[in-house]
């Protein structure tokens, strides 16, 4: 590591900085273009942070488009970021994570790919004095694990949200499958209790189906064809992610299914274009930027100290809009700047 390592911000990197500065102002008591100021100016002044991230898997879109913006993010307050990639297993982000309590780290941002799994590890780190920053879904519950904090949307918005979009558009009445992530993931139960939520106020709506697809998209293609023969008849899709969504509308298209109303989360840009053309009837925005980007700040904070008062919240709720025809242009624009 080159102690007199300077950053040279290129063009993109300081528009995205001025919008940044502009559009979020301070996170959890750290002042964006303070921070990224001495990130970009004063590297030699301050050594590098050394940052270790692990998401449930890159082949999710969602957790490679994190990794973009915690990269970017890193750049800017000076912090260098080491990925461990558990491809949705959690038996390999254990051993991933024991690995990472091995060594030392300024600070740390998890992801976990499902709840209790990797306890003792994160556990461990804390006592050694290591910030660990739980992303998006919960690696304990709160009051068994201490986390620096925990960023994460509000799920149960977002599987009612559009769930009752979907419904809405159905009429009140007629056929809806849930396809879920993984059943240990506490995000995923989130949006599983929001859909339910909405469902029982409904007693027209008849849910055909609800297994379990472990994000996978392969998996979200079989279940599909299975179900695209076994019920004649399926008005409306839920689906716990875009990636998921987007697998079974290929499915359906080759099926000539195409009357079926889907709707995802995550707000990934081809989801976001499927809702404009057409072929998603929903999308919420959960902000893989503003997750992943905020942990970044999070843990410069906690390491260098805040640039205001404010502590940083044991839990940050990331919020993020229902995508429509007429907000999709700038949210596209907002995500190719890392900003939700």
């Amino acid at each position: 590591m080159d102690p007199e390592f300077r950053f040279q911000p290129g063009r993109r990197d300081l528009f995205q900085l001025a919008a940044a500065a502009t559009g979020i102002g301070a996170f959890g008591g750290v002042n964006l273009l303070a921070g990224a100021q001495q990130g970009a100016s004063a590297g030699h002044s301050r050594r590098r942070l050394r940052a270790a991230f692990s998401n449930i898997g890159l082949q999710v879109s969602w957790c490679a488009q994190g990794k973009e913006a915690a990269e970017f993010w890193g750049r800017l307050f000076n912090v260098d970021v080491t990925w461990f990639d558990p491809e949705l297993s959690a038996t390999k982000q254990l051993a991933l994570v024991e690995e990472i309590a091995s060594d030392k780290w300024d600070f740390v941002a998890i992801q976990a790919v499902d709840i209790n799994t990797i306890t003792e590890p994160v556990v461990k780190m804390i006592e050694a004095g290591i910030h660990v920053i739980d992303m998006d879904t919960l690696i304990a519950p709160l009051d068994q694990i201490d986390v620096l904090t925990f960023l994460a949307p509000d799920n149960e918005f977002m599987g009612a949200a559009v769930t009752q979009a979907l419904v809405d558009a159905i009429g009140g009445e007629g056929t809806i499958i849930m396809t879920q992530g993984a059943l240990g993931h506490t995000g995923a139960q989130g949006r599983a209790r929001g859909f339910q939520s909405v469902i029982d106020r409904f007693p027209g709506v008849a849910v055909l189906a609800t297994d379990p697809a472990d994000w996978d998209v392969a998996k979200t293609a079989q279940l599909w064809e299975t179900y695209l023969t076994t019920f004649p008849k399926i008005d409306a899709a839920f689906f716990h992610n875009d990636d998921m969504a987007l697998a079974a509308a290929d499915v359906m298209k080759a099926r000539g299914r195409t009357e079926i109303l889907i709707g995802g989360v995550d707000a990934m840009p081809p989801a976001i274009q499927a809702v404009v053309d057409g072929r998603m009837h929903a999308t919420v925005r959960n902000s893989s930027c503003r997750i992943h980007g905020g942990a970044i700040v999070a843990g410069v904070a906690a390491v260098r100290g805040p640039k205001t008062g404010l502590p940083i919240p044991k839990q940050i709720v990331i919020d993020g809009p229902i995508v429509t025809k007429a907000n999709a242009p700038g949210m596209l624009w907002m995500e190719e700047q890392f900003l939700i």
